[in-house]
């Protein structure tokens, strides 16, 4: 006789103790973990919104927001997807008042200069070009666009937080990478 013996499932990773602080009210845990995503969640607002206008705000609100919400963090996944899914949802509600305000820019603002530190110049200017070329996309394309390559969501899932049917997330992708493929193109001079 064979003894068979349960699958086990793999043991959660320990979660992270500053974010354990974080949620208790530590703050100079909390300042910690705000310092270590702050580029990324401004980075994700900057390619889902047009223009550099409202970024600042945007991301302001999304780190208010994942701060407020660390005690409801499981560490089911990881913490930056986490965080990403929150930024994500803040844009948009975000974007969905300024167009119920009729705020809504018709033309993209001009490019803020705000290099990293950090960044090469090739890559400075490359980040600069997407983004440019990202302004250019409907808002619906650029945002399946971004939730699809940037933050890695699957089309069911993008389908879910924009609230759309499946095949419309897979037509605004296709007719984004269309768009985009051809603004970078042009660009080159191709």
């Amino acid at each position: 006789m064979k003894i068979v013996r349960p699958l086990s499932l793999p043991l959660p990773s320990p979660p992270d103790p500053r974010i354990e602080a974080a949620a208790r009210g530590d703050r100079t845990a909390a300042a910690a973990l705000l310092r270590e995503v702050a580029p990324r969640v401004r980075n994700l607002v900057r390619y889902l919104v047009r223009g550099d206008g409202d970024i600042d705000d945007i991301a302001q609100e999304a780190l208010v927001s994942i701060l407020g919400g660390l005690a409801s963090f499981r560490g089911e996944g990881t913490f930056v997807s986490w965080c990403d899914r929150i930024v994500a949802r803040q844009t948009f509600a975000s974007l969905r008042r300024r167009r119920r305000d009729r705020l809504e820019l018709l033309e993209p603002e001009p490019l803020a200069e705000l290099p990293s530190p950090d960044a090469a110049p090739d890559d400075y200017a490359a980040r600069r070009q997407l983004v440019t070329a990202l302004d250019h996309l409907p808002n619906d394309q650029r945002h399946a666009l971004v939730l699809h390559h940037v933050m890695g969501l699957s089309v069911p899932e993008i389908a879910a937080d924009l609230e759309v049917p499946v095949e419309t997330v897979r037509s605004r992708l296709r007719l984004g990478r269309a768009a985009f493929r051809k603004l970078h193109d042009l660009e080159d001079g191709r």
